[in-house]
């Protein structure tokens, strides 16, 4: 997961790599394959501006996670009325079309201005009766999900659940979801050591992203 935002201190520890651009450029500097530029597969990209932050001598090659999540709903929730929300219109504009060809119900939150604050409601679609999952790219401290969950559940939705291809939770703030109120909350093992300590707690559910490189590697040779 390749970061795109300024480092601030109460997200990073002193020696992370502050930027994107820095990381970009240590990448960049990767010697060739006796094939060509060395392949660098990126999963969901936190900001797509980013891929052009790297140089000629490595080839990027962006891809999502999702269709691992689809094949869980597909099968771990077959049955069910589904709806999947967006925290913003950017979550929307990228992973929107990947479930409305898949058929789900689409709803966006929106922050909008209300007197002299900002507060997120329900822009578009219609969560009640609905067992809705919110889908982000990644989920930090996760206050956008847990407003989201109750936007929702006082929309009328049955259940909120949630999928993140990207755990990050800094400063342990996975622990805030214990008990808000999500029926479950996938993620991805893109992020090992924080994988590992929430996947033993409920309401997450670890992702094995091994299957979407395989399919990538696979692809790509094909």
């Amino acid at each position: 997961c390749i970061r795109d935002r300024v480092s601030t201190q109460s997200t990073w520890e002193e020696g992370q790599i502050a930027t994107a651009m820095t990381l970009s450029r240590m990448l960049s500097a990767t010697p060739p394959t006796m094939r060509g530029p060395t392949k660098f597969v990126i999963f969901d990209i936190h900001a797509l501006q980013t891929r052009f932050y790297f140089q000629d001598s490595i080839l990027p090659c962006l891809t999502s996670a999702v269709p691992l999540f689809l094949e869980k709903l597909k099968t771990t929730h077959a049955g069910e009325k589904l709806g999947i929300a967006f925290p913003d219109d950017g979550a929307k504009k990228r992973f929107g079309c990947i479930f409305e060809k898949a058929g789900y119900p689409l709803i966006v939150c929106s922050k909008m201005r209300d007197g002299n604050d900002r507060v997120l409601k329900i822009t578009e679609g219609n969560p009640a009766g609905l067992h809705v999952f919110i889908v982000d790219d990644l989920i930090q401290s996760g206050g956008t999900l847990i407003t989201c969950l109750h936007a929702l559940l006082d929309k009328g939705a049955d259940r909120v659940s949630a999928y993140s291809t990207h755990g990050v939770f800094p400063k342990e703030s996975w622990r805030s979801f214990a008990g808000a109120g999500f029926a479950k909350v996938y993620i991805t093992d893109t992020i090992p050591e924080t994988a590992k300590v929430v996947g033993r707690t409920p309401p997450f559910e670890v992702l094995n992203i091994a299957p979407a490189i395989d399919a990538f590697v696979r692809e790509s040779e094909s």
